[in-house]
Protein backbone atom coordinates (compact mmCIF):
# COMPACT_ATOMS: atom_id res chain seq x y z
CA UNK A 1 0.00 0.00 0.00
CA UNK A 2 1.43 3.21 -1.20
CA UNK A 3 1.51 6.23 1.66
CA UNK A 4 -0.41 9.20 0.19
CA UNK A 5 0.86 13.07 1.05
CA UNK A 6 -2.53 15.21 1.87
CA UNK A 7 -3.01 18.70 2.35
CA UNK A 8 -4.45 20.22 5.66
CA UNK A 9 -5.22 23.78 5.74
CA UNK A 10 -2.95 24.45 2.62
CA UNK A 11 0.27 22.43 4.50
CA UNK A 12 1.09 19.29 2.57
CA UNK A 13 1.68 16.63 5.41
CA UNK A 14 3.67 13.45 3.64
CA UNK A 15 1.44 10.65 5.16
CA UNK A 16 -1.66 9.84 5.80
CA UNK A 17 -1.09 7.15 8.15
CA UNK A 18 -2.92 8.05 11.23
CA UNK A 19 -0.03 7.17 14.12
CA UNK A 20 2.07 9.94 11.73
CA UNK A 21 -0.67 12.44 11.62
CA UNK A 22 -1.24 11.83 15.65
CA UNK A 23 2.35 13.18 16.29
CA UNK A 24 2.13 16.19 13.40
CA UNK A 25 -0.95 17.06 15.63
CA UNK A 26 0.67 16.77 19.14
CA UNK A 27 3.60 18.41 17.27
CA UNK A 28 1.74 21.63 15.49
CA UNK A 29 -0.72 22.50 18.61
CA UNK A 30 2.29 22.48 21.06
CA UNK A 31 4.56 24.57 18.50
CA UNK A 32 1.64 26.73 18.31
CA UNK A 33 0.80 27.36 22.06
CA UNK A 34 5.28 27.35 22.26
CA UNK A 35 4.94 30.48 19.91
CA UNK A 36 1.73 32.27 21.92
CA UNK A 37 4.22 31.51 25.01
CA UNK A 38 7.23 33.01 23.94
CA UNK A 39 5.72 36.30 22.86
CA UNK A 40 4.02 35.85 26.02
CA UNK A 41 7.23 36.40 27.87
CA UNK A 42 9.17 38.42 25.62
CA UNK A 43 6.24 41.27 25.81
CA UNK A 44 5.60 41.16 29.61
CA UNK A 45 7.74 42.50 32.36
CA UNK A 46 11.06 40.48 33.47
CA UNK A 47 10.75 39.06 36.48
CA UNK A 48 7.27 39.39 37.00
CA UNK A 49 4.71 36.32 37.83
CA UNK A 50 3.35 36.26 34.00
CA UNK A 51 6.54 36.45 32.58
CA UNK A 52 7.54 33.57 34.85
CA UNK A 53 4.48 31.66 33.49
CA UNK A 54 5.13 32.11 30.37
CA UNK A 55 8.56 31.26 30.24
CA UNK A 56 7.78 27.81 31.99
CA UNK A 57 5.17 27.17 29.57
CA UNK A 58 7.44 28.13 26.58
CA UNK A 59 10.08 25.70 28.19
CA UNK A 60 8.12 22.74 28.69
CA UNK A 61 6.02 23.03 25.08
CA UNK A 62 9.49 23.52 23.59
CA UNK A 63 10.24 20.20 25.03
CA UNK A 64 7.71 18.98 23.56
CA UNK A 65 8.20 20.04 19.99
CA UNK A 66 11.79 18.93 20.27
CA UNK A 67 10.85 15.13 20.82
CA UNK A 68 8.08 14.97 18.32
CA UNK A 69 10.76 17.08 15.84
CA UNK A 70 12.82 14.30 16.68
CA UNK A 71 10.66 11.55 15.82
CA UNK A 72 9.30 13.26 12.86
CA UNK A 73 12.87 13.24 11.69
CA UNK A 74 13.35 9.91 12.34
CA UNK A 75 10.28 8.21 10.43
CA UNK A 76 11.06 11.00 7.68
CA UNK A 77 15.13 11.07 7.95
CA UNK A 78 16.09 12.23 4.50
CA UNK A 79 13.24 14.88 4.26
CA UNK A 80 13.71 16.12 7.65
CA UNK A 81 16.85 15.58 9.65
CA UNK A 82 17.11 19.37 10.41
CA UNK A 83 13.90 19.33 12.47
CA UNK A 84 16.05 17.00 14.89
CA UNK A 85 18.87 19.83 14.50
CA UNK A 86 17.06 22.52 14.88
CA UNK A 87 14.73 20.95 17.52
CA UNK A 88 18.04 19.44 19.32
CA UNK A 89 19.57 23.06 19.11
CA UNK A 90 15.95 24.66 20.09
CA UNK A 91 15.63 23.00 23.37
CA UNK A 92 19.56 22.80 24.23
CA UNK A 93 19.24 26.81 24.33
CA UNK A 94 16.47 27.12 26.25
CA UNK A 95 18.06 24.28 28.53
CA UNK A 96 21.10 26.61 29.57
CA UNK A 97 19.03 29.85 29.71
CA UNK A 98 16.60 28.37 31.92
CA UNK A 99 19.62 26.72 34.15
CA UNK A 100 21.42 29.80 34.06
CA UNK A 101 18.56 31.92 35.74
CA UNK A 102 17.33 29.37 37.91
CA UNK A 103 21.08 28.93 39.16
CA UNK A 104 22.42 32.29 39.13
CA UNK A 105 25.05 31.65 37.46
CA UNK A 106 27.71 34.42 36.91
CA UNK A 107 26.02 36.70 34.02
CA UNK A 108 23.20 34.85 34.32
CA UNK A 109 21.04 37.70 32.92
CA UNK A 110 22.72 37.83 29.21
CA UNK A 111 22.82 33.73 29.40
CA UNK A 112 18.99 33.86 30.07
CA UNK A 113 18.51 36.03 27.21
CA UNK A 114 20.67 34.97 24.36
CA UNK A 115 19.62 31.19 25.47
CA UNK A 116 15.84 32.16 25.37
CA UNK A 117 16.09 34.22 22.53
CA UNK A 118 18.26 31.95 20.34
CA UNK A 119 15.75 29.04 21.17
CA UNK A 120 13.08 31.10 19.98
CA UNK A 121 14.77 32.36 17.05
CA UNK A 122 15.37 28.50 16.58
CA UNK A 123 11.81 27.47 16.77
CA UNK A 124 11.14 30.12 14.00
CA UNK A 125 13.57 28.90 11.91
CA UNK A 126 12.34 25.43 11.75
CA UNK A 127 9.48 26.34 11.00
CA UNK A 128 9.95 28.71 8.11
CA UNK A 129 12.56 25.67 6.70
CA UNK A 130 9.96 23.05 7.33
CA UNK A 131 6.55 25.45 6.04
CA UNK A 132 8.12 27.98 4.07
CA UNK A 133 7.61 27.18 0.48
CA UNK A 134 3.52 26.51 1.50
CA UNK A 135 2.84 30.27 2.83
CA UNK A 136 1.63 33.06 1.16
CA UNK A 137 4.56 35.45 1.35
CA UNK A 138 7.80 33.13 2.11
CA UNK A 139 7.04 30.66 -0.72
CA UNK A 140 8.43 33.91 -3.20
CA UNK A 141 11.74 33.93 -1.63
CA UNK A 142 14.87 32.38 -1.83
CA UNK A 143 15.26 29.36 0.24
CA UNK A 144 18.13 30.36 2.18
CA UNK A 145 16.02 33.53 3.43
CA UNK A 146 13.73 30.54 5.97
CA UNK A 147 17.24 30.17 7.41
CA UNK A 148 18.45 33.65 7.77
CA UNK A 149 15.35 36.14 8.23
CA UNK A 150 14.37 34.62 11.81
CA UNK A 151 17.78 35.14 13.15
CA UNK A 152 18.39 38.34 11.06
CA UNK A 153 14.98 40.12 13.05
CA UNK A 154 16.05 38.45 16.24
CA UNK A 155 19.37 38.52 16.84
CA UNK A 156 18.86 42.78 17.27
CA UNK A 157 15.90 42.30 19.73
CA UNK A 158 18.53 39.80 21.68
CA UNK A 159 21.00 42.64 21.53
CA UNK A 160 18.56 45.52 22.80
CA UNK A 161 17.28 43.18 25.55
CA UNK A 162 20.55 42.59 26.31
CA UNK A 163 21.38 46.91 26.39
CA UNK A 164 18.13 47.25 28.22
CA UNK A 165 17.78 44.96 30.96
CA UNK A 166 19.07 46.26 34.00
CA UNK A 167 20.23 43.48 35.96
CA UNK A 168 22.65 42.79 32.47
CA UNK A 169 26.12 43.26 32.62
CA UNK A 170 26.01 44.52 29.25
CA UNK A 171 23.21 47.24 29.73
CA UNK A 172 26.22 50.02 28.96
CA UNK A 173 27.16 49.50 25.53
CA UNK A 174 27.66 45.85 25.61
CA UNK A 175 30.86 45.86 27.80
CA UNK A 176 31.22 44.58 30.97
CA UNK A 177 30.95 47.44 33.84
CA UNK A 178 33.51 48.14 35.84
CA UNK A 179 33.22 47.46 39.47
Amino acid sequence: MIDKTISILGLRIPSSKPAFLGIVAVHVATALACLVAGIGAIFTGKGSKRHRIYGRTYYRFLFVVAFTAAILAIVRWEQDYYLLILGVLSFTAAFLGRRALLHRWRNWTAIHIVGMGGSFILLLTAFYVDNGKNLPVWKHLPVVLYWLLPGAVGMPLIIRALRKHPTSRYARGLRPVQK
